[in-house]
């Protein structure tokens, strides 16, 4: 019987231990999150704090230049059509397509206008404000 007994009192003693470890690890993890919220409450109090401060020279700063958008106008484009041993540049193609839209309607603005190029037919058609006619042809 003094046997169980002793082992009774082993089994209490290392089961206090375990509770004791297991309320100081809790006890510490809590500490810790305490810890963490006071090193972050001065943090939040510094950061509105400097908030104003950052808004006024936000104010005084120039506006975010767009670079990048100039550089696309910058870039000079031909596109040149090559068939049958013979060149047409896009742009010609289309001043044409004005000049004779211009002359046959006189007084008509130009909206929109979409040229088609036909090499096998050596000809482009065009179609001025959604309008398009066999008419609306040019010679290449």
């Amino acid at each position: 019987m003094s046997e169980v007994k002793a082992t009774e009192k082993k089994a209490v003693v290392t089961a206090d231990k375990a509770e004791t470890k297991k309320a100081a690890a809790v006890k510490t993890a809590v500490e810790k999150k305490e810890t963490v919220k006071k090193e972050a409450a001065p943090k939040k109090e510094a950061a509105a704090k400097k908030e104003p401060v950052k808004k006024e020279t936000a104010a005084k700063k120039a506006p975010a230049r767009r670079t990048a958008a100039k550089k696309a106008e910058d870039v000079k484009a031909t596109v040149t059509i090559q068939f049958a041993g013979k060149e047409v540049v896009a742009k010609n193609i289309l001043e044409e397509a004005k000049k004779a839209f211009a002359a046959a309607n006189k007084g008509v603005e130009i909206k929109t206008i979409d040229i088609y190029v036909k090499p096998e037919e050596n000809a482009a058609y065009y179609v001025v404000n959604g309008v398009g006619s066999d008419d609306y042809k040019i010679e290449l």
